[in-house]
């Protein structure tokens, strides 16, 4: 287990996983008009399994890339379109709202833990 690992445990994976489903997300929101486009969505709670390991019961791959490619699946619609593009504007803006907090969350939870570190760091 890296060093890392031990002191920042699964938040950084989490990140790295969030930061991969806004990118994805954002595309769909993009690509809103495109005909034929097909919205995608990460399954965060797979992802991040494959990630460190917990899906196996291993300590994981630590290979975020591929977890979340794993993860990655179309996203059904509700609401079909006649161009066949499967995005649905406000499912996808909530998804991104939503995801956004919890990377703020998250990268909330690194710099405290950071800030720690540099303070016994520094013997404070």
């Amino acid at each position: 287990m890296a060093l890392t690992d031990q002191l920042f445990g699964i938040h950084g994976a989490s990140l790295a996983l969030r930061s991969q489903r806004l990118a994805t997300l954002a595309s769909n929101i993009a690509n809103a008009s495109t005909p034929n486009y097909k919205a995608r969505d990460i399954d965060f709670g797979k992802a991040l399994d494959l990630a460190t390991g917990g899906a196996t019961g291993e300590n994981g791959t630590g290979d975020v890339s591929q977890a979340a490619t794993a993860a990655t699946a179309y996203r059904v619609p509700t609401q079909t379109s006649l161009d066949g593009n499967t995005v649905e504007l406000s499912t996808e803006q909530t998804a991104f709202a939503e995801n956004a907090v919890q990377y703020r969350t998250t990268l909330s939870f690194l710099q405290d833990r950071l800030g720690t570190v540099m303070q016994a760091i520094k013997g404070e």
